[in-house]
């Protein structure tokens, strides 16, 4: 099934639905990097003795892993606005394969730390073309549902990843959890071959298969496109709501089993639970992005973020039992689902005649927050939450703020 674009006059083109198939394989490949991120995780100390290293060459795995991802997004962005975004895609997805195997094979640290960087630069070609092919075939409320899908799963893989590590890490070994990354890279690849289609505007039919939005915004140099007001608020507010659930994703295990006491069992089914209401508002602000403004979604969904994550602020202020840190951290990143694919799409539809750009400096504002976002939530040490919830509370204040400043101008 082919999500290119109908071919219609550029005065009357319609933003163009997706298929099932599509929107299952774009959301495969936003899962792909974001999965392998996390997955082998429980499995670190295991690694330690069996490639000669420390911890901290354990943990420069992962870090190599986040330092590709973000650059890979201002690759292979730009790169699908001059080539198209198939060619781009598959050769990403395919040499992430490559990689992939390579981390599962390697037989020091050093070559693993090498493999994570290539595997994490190419595993981000799924993600920001993904994200500029549905710029390319949709917008508004069809861009919203769209994106909304996708993050469904692409959002919740760095949450699900580490409570399915911790269950097979044991029996299957750290390589053994890299393989299984690398077979979904395979799953990924041949969707992709099979399902997804050329969608970019210049290689479908040039101007005529192109919405008249794009057309007066090929006209604009594309430093003013990235930073004009609707573009560059959402993408902010986008991005520091991603930092407020990785924050929380870093500091879980200290949360939960330090301060809460709670067992490796109890912190699974919280973590799957929060896992749970990301996923069912992902879905819901999926269903309701076709008659609800999407304007109105994001900013419910930033709303209930910063009010839960106020509360938390007035749980550990008061001194309050940790354990009623529970129910406001679950609102905090279930409110997320309605923020995700919202705020994607109103950035990207501004920009839609650099679509793939967009998306790449989207994705390297995220995943750079992301890595700044982690050390922070540990430095007041194992006794206090309040690194966390002052990590969380100022990325909230500025993704409520950057999405209010990204209004468009009437």
């Amino acid at each position: 099934m082919s999500i290119a674009p109908a071919a219609a006059p550029a005065e009357t083109r319609q933003p163009t639905a997706l298929g099932a198939a599509a929107l299952f394989t774009l959301a495969l490949l936003a899962a792909v990097a974001p999965f392998a991120t996390d997955l082998y995780l429980p499995a670190f100390p295991e690694m330690v003795p069996d490639l000669g290293t420390t911890n901290a060459g354990v943990q420069l795995s992962l870090t190599a892993f986040l330092v590709g991802a973000g650059l890979g997004q201002v690759l292979f962005g730009p790169l699908s606005d001059r080539f198209g975004r198939r060619v781009p895609l598959l050769a990403g997805v395919a040499l992430y394969v490559l990689a992939s195997a390579a981390a599962a094979l390697a037989p020091t640290v050093t070559l693993l730390v090498v493999a994570r960087l290539v595997q994490g630069l190419t595993g981000a070609a799924g993600m920001v073309i993904g994200r500029a092919m549905i710029a390319d075939v949709a917008t508004g409320q069809a861009a919203a549902r769209a994106l909304s899908i996708m993050m469904l799963v692409g959002g919740v893989a760095p949450v699900v990843a580490p409570v399915v590590g911790s269950v097979l890490a044991e029996p299957l070994g750290w390589r053994g959890l890299l393989w299984i990354v690398a077979a979904l890279g395979v799953v990924a690849l041949g969707f992709a071959l099979a399902v997804l289609r050329e969608t970019h505007s210049r290689l479908v039919g040039g101007a005529a298969g192109a919405p008249a939005a794009a057309a007066g915004a090929a006209r604009v140099p594309l430093a003013k496109l990235l930073t004009g007001r609707v573009y560059a608020g959402n993408t902010v507010a986008f991005a520091f709501a991603f930092a407020t659930m990785m924050a929380y994703i870093s500091a879980s295990p200290f949360l939960y089993q330090e301060m809460m006491g709670f067992g490796t069992l109890a912190y699974g089914l919280l973590f799957g639970a929060n896992a749970l209401g990301l996923m069912v508002l992902s879905g819901v602000s999926a269903k309701l992005a076709g008659s609800v403004p999407v304007r109105r979604l994001a900013r419910t969904g930033l709303l209930l973020n910063a009010a839960a994550i106020a509360a938390m602020a007035v749980v550990v202020l008061s001194g309050a039992p940790v354990t009623w840190l529970i129910v406001p951290i679950f609102v905090a990143v279930a409110s997320l689902g309605l923020v995700f694919g919202t705020t994607t799409a109103l950035a990207l539809d501004a920009v839609r005649s650099s679509a793939g750009a967009g998306s790449a400096l989207l994705g390297l504002l995220q995943f750079g927050l992301a890595g700044a976002v982690a050390p922070l939530v540990s430095l007041g040490g194992e006794g206090t939450a309040l690194p966390l919830v002052l990590s969380m509370l100022v990325a909230t204040v500025v993704a409520n703020v950057a999405f209010s400043w990204g209004r468009p101008r009437d």
